[in-house]
């Protein structure tokens, strides 16, 4: 059997945001990762040992002080491999499964079922639960309806977009990457979800306005796409932001504030940061 070549990496967690745009750019494979006494560590394999030597020197050129290793992984069936790994995740009213466990969602839970692949969300990171979170209490309060219309931006797996779809909304996801787009339809027919459109884009692909807007990716966009997500968001609107550290809030909560909508309720797990932002009425 093939193997394929890798390398691991860490990185203190203020680097995040620079590592997964890096590796964005080094790899369209995707990665993993996860969190280990305050640092964030990432693993990522390659089809060619050429392209993992090359990550592996940008890597020491652009952090000196990340711990890296190289890895070797037997080709194999990830598909199979999943099975052995995931887990269910409980996030407010919803309950993230995947196909293969269709026979274990409980009743009174609203069950979402996701093909783990490649694209972010799963909703084992603490983002992504923050948003299924948010969406749940906001469906609880009255604030999300039926008759609503929702923009899932950076939708990933489509699972954010699929929670809102679950509620009756209709919406748009849209992302950058279109492998993520493969995946989120992949999860759109497992779920039955005819209320999702998808597109390959960012903001612009947007026509507004929205009652709900849902945004999970990383800090410095949400910074810089502030007045084009605010400027989406209909009256009476409801913002969910989140890909975000505690010590990035403040600037992103900033950006926002500065297009007129009121101060955001705030959630946290761990080091990461949900925003929730309600547009005034009139």
């Amino acid at each position: 059997m093939r193997t394929l070549p890798g390398l691991s990496f860490s990185l203190p967690a203020s680097e995040y945001e620079a590592a997964c745009a890096f590796l964005a750019q080094a790899t369209p494979q995707g990665w993993e990762e996860d969190e280990i006494d305050g640092n964030v560590r990432f693993r990522v394999f390659f089809e060619e040992p050429a392209l993992a030597m090359a990550a592996a020197e940008q890597v020491v050129l652009q952090w000196p002080e990340a711990r890296i290793e190289s890895l070797e992984v037997e080709e194999r069936d990830w598909s199979e491999a999943w099975r052995q790994y995931f887990t269910p995740v409980d996030a407010g009213r919803f309950l993230v499964l995947p196909p293969w466990m269709r026979d274990k969602a409980p009743e009174g839970r609203t069950p979402i079922y996701i093909e783990p692949k490649m694209a972010f969300g799963t909703g084992h990171h603490a983002t992504t639960a923050l948003c299924l979170e948010a969406i749940s209490e906001l469906a609880d309060a009255g604030h999300i309806r039926a008759d609503q219309r929702f923009l899932d931006l950076g939708t990933g797996s489509g699972i954010l977009g699929i929670a809102l779809c679950t509620l009756g909304l209709t919406g748009l996801g849209v992302d950058i990457d279109p492998q993520a787009i493969t995946c989120a339809q992949e999860n759109v027919s497992l779920n039955d979800c005819d209320k999702l459109e998808l597109s390959v884009g960012t903001v612009d692909a947007a026509r507004g306005p929205f009652q709900i807007v849902v945004a999970n990716i990383l800090s410095g966009p949400l910074e810089r796409m502030a007045s084009d997500l605010a400027g989406l968001l209909a009256p009476g609107g409801r913002l969910i932001l989140s890909g975000i550290l505690d010590t990035q809030a403040e600037a992103v909560r900033r950006a926002y504030t500065a297009q007129d909508l009121p101060e955001p309720e705030l959630r946290s797990r761990g080091e990461w940061v949900c925003l929730r932002f309600a547009k005034p009425a009139n």
